[in-house]
């Protein structure tokens, strides 16, 4: 049998890492299943065949029948409740797959294991598509009078008025079916490919072979030199591989196009924003907002930053470099654990707590290794379980806020999955807003205890630079994505136009105080995002945004601020993003909600600028 801890390899230059920051935690996979050969995983396989057969043939073509019946609002809760506990089982089946995968993407066991896995849970879940369909062809009417007779069946109507939100774009059942069962060779089939090459890419940097992460961490050195290199590297393998990448993005975003032209989607982001139950015009004020914003955030920001590392123009490389002083010594995992949890406990000791449990109990995996996938991540799993954290920790003060924001997450998740399988899940818009608030909590803790304006001013022009990578960068890869996937209604883009669409969104976004070397133009290929979850970026700009609306009634100290916090992530995907932010007395939907969130920023930057180049 597998054993998920010593199945992990690591190189010699990871130990060595490792080994200036501590021990790192790997996460214990065993409260999903002790391995992929494990009895329990086999037989729940079987169990979720079992269950998908006979859930069909009871149910196929009979949920009108139900509904007419003298108890039809009973009788379809029952039918939700097993459905329910099937997408819990199939959720922990998909999600051990998934995160046994992640830890290696390279590894050839693991490659087929994922491979086999998708593979039978989309051929079983096929046999299940009919269900959510024929739903939606339930009278309105009589479906309406049911929730209102059965409090059983109300208990799902937020699952339902989503799902009918769903039905104007919905297909027949066997094309439903057909685009479901193939999509395990279509879209599935490329984001494997582009994971597992990714994974695969080696950086030659100093004579020395590195994977992605540690080289892009790289380009956060002290040392220009080191980062000018490790640039070159990427740009080099990038430029190597560009034919693939661009192959993998033209496929994917023709994909998306015929899928959205089926189902009566007109622009390119619209079934995003159906996904993330958010209007639209919503997105587009917020993306007009940002947009507008860029001189006065990112344009001046990067000047002063070019100013103080005694330079006229950065070059892209430079972007994120620490500071002249700033101390680049390793924070080490204790530390780093500690200086989290403190800030959550600050806020509310219920949700110190709760991430402290993923500390104790290893639902965090967190070194560099070789063919584990790059970024960090939550994952939900299932209600029944619990959520694991993914992180590739260097010791970084960036490391450090990529803690608090993905445990945040792990917080939401936590507190969410009492709503079941059906309805825990948020979406992506408000996903953000519990991890952007833990990286906030976490940021102000740090700023509150520092009295020295140098380490001050180190601390805002940090938390700037990762508000500027995750609301005007976001928004510029937003940007991006709407340019390529508009052009590629019309054809083919070539890895230079990819480049160029590139180039152009980056400019508008950085600034004239940003240069871009050779090969930046091909750094559009490393993102996963465009990739997995086509315009997901916006919900990055969107949760920040959101936050330091929420944080600035925080300060206000607003009475029973935290109960009313802790309540809104406790609703996970049960409410509207108004009715959210309704007992906070904010509205996404106001033309003004946006740039006060974008206050915060700018007042960062009016600090810094107040400092000076000296402080």
């Amino acid at each position: 049998m597998h054993t998920l801890r010593v199945n992990f390899q690591k190189s010699s230059s990871a130990n060595a890492a490792e080994s200036d920051i501590g021990d790192l935690p790997e996460w214990n996979l065993t409260d999903l299943y002790a391995g992929p050969e494990a009895a329990d995983f086999r037989s729940d396989l079987e169990k979720a065949a079992s269950q998908a057969g006979r859930f069909a043939d009871s149910h196929q073509g009979k949920l009108q029948g139900y509904l007419d019946d003298g108890n039809g609002g009973g009788v379809l809760a029952g039918v939700i409740r097993e459905y329910e506990t099937m997408s819990d089982l199939f959720g922990r089946i998909g999600s051990f797959m998934m995160l046994y995968y992640v830890g290696n993407t390279t590894d050839p066991e693991r490659q087929k294991f994922y491979g086999d896995v998708s593979q039978k849970l989309t051929a079983l879940t096929t046999g299940l598509v009919f269900f959510e369909l024929e739903f939606n062809r339930l009278e309105g009417d009589a479906l309406e009078k049911a929730m209102s007779s059965s409090a059983e069946l109300a208990h799902y109507r937020p699952w339902i008025d989503d799902l009918r939100k769903e039905k104007p774009f919905q297909l027949e059942d066997r094309v439903e079916q057909l685009f479901h069962e193939k999509s395990v060779t279509a879209a599935g089939a490329w984001n494997r490919l582009f994971d597992e090459t990714m994974a695969a890419l080696k950086f030659e940097v100093d004579g020395e072979q590195l994977a992605l992460e540690p080289t892009l961490n790289l380009m956060m050195n002290k040392d220009g030199e080191k980062r000018k290199t490790a640039a070159e590297a990427l740009g080099a393998v990038f430029k190597s591989n560009i034919s693939l990448f661009a192959s993998i993005t033209n496929t994917l975003a023709k994909d998306k196009e015929i899928s959205d032209r089926w189902r009566g989607f007109e622009d390119v982001a619209d079934s995003r924003h159906l996904s993330n139950r958010v209007e639209g015009a919503v997105v587009d004020a917020l993306v007009e907002a940002v947009r507008s914003a860029y001189p006065k955030l990112s344009h001046r920001y990067y000047a002063m930053k070019a100013g103080w590392l005694g330079m006229e123009r950065m070059m892209h490389w430079d972007r994120n470099a620490p500071l002249p002083e700033q101390d680049d010594s390793k924070i080490g995992w204790n530390e780093a654990q500690a200086t989290v949890l403190d800030a959550y406990a600050g806020f509310a000791p219920e949700m110190a707590d709760i991430a402290r449990r993923f500390f104790d109990e290893r639902w965090i995996d967190a070194p560099v290794r070789p063919g584990k996938s790059s970024g960090a991540f939550s994952h939900p799993t299932v209600p029944s379980a619990h959520p694991y954290v993914m992180l590739n920790y260097q010791g970084k003060t960036r490391d450090v806020m990529t803690l608090a924001h993905e445990l945040g997450h792990g917080v939401h998740q936590v507190l969410a999955s009492d709503q079941g399988a059906l309805m825990a899940s948020t979406p992506l818009t408000l996903a953000e807003t519990a991890s952007v608030f833990g990286e906030m909590l976490t940021f102000r803790a740090l700023l509150n205890r520092t009295t020295d304006p140098k380490t001050r001013k180190i601390l805002l022009a940090g938390k700037v630079e990762d508000m500027l990578n995750t609301v005007v960068r976001q928004i510029a890869f937003y940007c991006f994505e709407r340019e390529v996937h508009m052009a590629r209604r019309e054809g083919e883009l070539t890895a230079d136009q990819l480049g160029e669409l590139w180039i152009k969104t980056q400019k508008e976004a950085l600034g004239d105080a940003v240069e871009f070397g050779p090969g930046y133009e091909n750094f559009w290929a490393y993102i996963p995002h465009f990739i997995h979850s086509p315009f997901y970026v916006y919900a990055y700009a969107f949760g920040d945004c959101l936050v330091n609306s929420l944080y600035a009634r925080y300060l206000e100290a607003e009475e029973g601020f935290q109960q009313k916090y802790f309540e809104m992530l406790k609703a996970g995907g049960t409410k509207h993003h108004s009715e959210l932010l309704q007992p906070f007395g904010l509205d996404a939907s106001d033309p003004d909600f946006w740039g006060k969130g974008l206050s915060m920023l700018e007042g960062f930057i009016d600090e810094l600028e107040q400092m000076g180049a000296t402080a």
